[in-house]
């Protein structure tokens, strides 16, 4: 019987890994870790992008509450609204601003 020619380059992999089970271990994490549509680093930059538009939801909810809320105070005191943030006045009268000092 003849000798297989690859015997010397498998005699140069560690014990374990001439183990079948262990080298298709070996092989299916390779594949599922780096190689697969769904590998861990597509799934970790996922991850990061849902983290930031989440986020980005918060502080758009945040903001239209805010805008809601100076909608609403807008429809109840326009002229003052008018007055305190544009400066406006009526004919005749004189404006004097007042700022507290914080």
């Amino acid at each position: 019987m003849s000798a297989n020619p690859l015997q010397p380059f498998v005699n140069l992999v560690p014990a374990p890994f001439r183990n079948r089970y262990i080298l298709l271990l070996t092989v299916f994490f390779f594949w599922m870790i780096f190689i697969d549509k769904h590998d861990v680093i597509t799934q970790w930059r996922l991850q990061k992008t849902k983290d930031k538009l989440e986020q980005d939801k918060a502080y758009y909810a945040k903001k239209i509450q805010e805008a809601e809320r100076q909608r609403k105070n807008l429809q109840k005191n326009g002229e003052q609204f008018a007055r305190e943030k544009y400066y406006m006045k009526k004919e005749g009268e004189d404006v004097f601003i007042i700022e507290e000092e914080k």
